[in-house]
């Protein structure tokens, strides 16, 4: 998380003050879309370096974009990259989403790559980007530091048997079910499988006093995954570009 020079509500303070908020995943290179969920009043983008790109030049100037809309950035990191989410943190992201974390043990490795110590691990520094190239104090940059969110990604039916410890860890702020990596560990199953799953996730993160994060494909599944409690919804947007432009080459129908 960047120290601002003009405070803004970060989205933990947001999510602790009971919004809801909704983002788009996209994936590198993508600046104009970017501006683009920015223009549209979304309320932070959600950046792919797990199946996307992990280029961090790219990723700077797509904060840059965020940044002068004043749009908060995620970014999924892959499995077992504290590196990765440490330069990501020091390029001012608001927030790290860790994929395929199995286990408390795993949400605690999360957390320490994200934080500074006594909480974690992260190597400390002012001078970059985050830390405003050295221009606030090393107070104000810690403050700016603990509004990090960390938001572990469930994906076994491992995991699912160990949402509520997961969730429980000290640091986590929200959990993310990813259901395609879900029904590929599950074999494929019949879809209300996963559902129950999924749902088994949800009801155990909330138990904890967690926020639910939900990926949608749809603006009707936002609204079905908000009523069902999820505070943190992300559009699928390669599915529904995808969508619209299947919709948009299918010729008119014949009155």
């Amino acid at each position: 998380m960047t120290a601002p020079r003009t405070p803004r509500r970060s989205l933990k303070r947001r999510l602790a003050d009971g919004e809801s908020l909704r983002g788009a995943l996209l994936r590198l290179p993508s600046e104009t879309l970017v501006e683009m969920a920015a223009v549209a009043g979304l309320d932070y983008v959600l950046l792919d370096c797990e199946h996307g790109p992990a280029d961090t030049a790219l990723l700077q100037q797509h904060l840059w974009a965020a940044e002068a809309h004043g749009l908060d950035v995620l970014v999924r990191v892959g499995t077992g990259e504290a590196a990765l989410a440490l330069r990501c943190l020091d390029l001012g992201a608001a927030g790290l989403v860790f994929p395929h974390v199995d286990s408390a043990e795993d949400a605690r490795r999360a957390v320490a790559a994200s934080h500074y110590p006594p909480l974690g691990e992260r190597g400390f520094a002012t001078y970059s980007r985050s830390g405003r190239f050295g221009t606030v104090t090393a107070a104000e940059h810690v403050a700016a530091s603990r509004e990090t969110l960390v938001i572990p990604m469930i994906e076994t039916r491992r995991a699912c048997e160990a949402a509520g410890e997961i969730a429980g860890t000290e640091g986590v702020d929200a959990v993310l079910v990813g259901p395609a990596d879900l029904a590929a560990d599950c074999g494929f199953p019949a879809p209300e499988v996963v559902s129950g799953l999924v749902g088994q996730a949800h009801q155990a993160t909330a138990g904890k006093g967690r926020t639910v994060m939900a990926i949608v494909p749809s603006l009707a599944a936002a609204q079905a995954a908000e009523e069902a409690g999820a505070r943190l919804v992300v559009f699928n947007t390669a599915q529904v570009l995808m969508e619209t432009f299947a919709a948009l080459a299918r010729p008119a129908e014949a009155p």
